[in-house]
């Protein structure tokens, strides 16, 4: 039998967290994962970043071992540039959870970590669809997150008045993106989490 196999990614700013798509218009459109390296049939990724979030991601042929991390709790770190500086009052309430829409419902977020943080550094330049400078004075944060729900962190910093201009998943588990490029890919010998 022949064993999993498993990636990690820097899944860049404006591509989907998908190797494909069903719809022949998206194809024409959007860019996908299978652009970045020829994956084993059957790979997954294991969760998402939305189109316009960028960072780690890990991928896997191992379907059981993607149901249990987006399953389980793992923490996710997370970078985000927000449009003006946060304060504290902000910080603690994101840390304490906040509410925040989801699929036409109301949803309290779980507890979290949340820290003011310098931008890292050999972060790939920001996409220049950003529009960094067009907003107000900006400040990073980190947020460690252990549920991912859709557009969490995004929908939790604007909930406190400051939206995130830019999303960079650094971590997920022990995996960090350390000094990876945008758009690099990675073969693991074996995926533990």
């Amino acid at each position: 039998m022949i064993g999993h196999h498993h990636f990690k990614i820097y899944k860049p700013f404006g591509m989907l967290s998908q190797l494909t798509s069903g719809e022949e218009r998206q194809l024409r459109k959007k860019k996908f994962l299978r652009e970045l390296y020829e994956f084993p049939q059957g790979t997954m990724p294991v969760g998402r970043l939305d189109e316009k979030s960028e960072g780690l991601m890990l991928m896997t042929t191992d379907g059981k071992l993607t149901d249990h991390i987006n399953n389980s709790g793992v923490e996710k770190e997370y970078l985000a540039l927000l449009d003006g500086v946060i304060n504290d009052a902000a910080i603690q309430r994101l840390q304490q959870g906040v509410s925040i829409g989801l699929f036409g419902k109301k949803y309290t977020t779980k507890p979290c970590v949340v820290r003011r943080q310098q931008p890292l550094l050999g972060l790939p330049a920001a996409n220049s669809k950003l529009r960094i400078g067009a907003h107000r004075e900006n400040s990073w944060i980190s947020i460690v997150l252990t549920e991912g729900k859709f557009r969490q962190v995004r929908k939790m910093t604007a909930a406190v008045g400051f939206p995130t201009i830019r999303l960079v998943r650094i971590r997920i588990g022990d995996y960090r993106i350390g000094n990876m490029k945008e758009g690099e890919v990675i073969k693991l010998d074996k995926l533990i989490i």
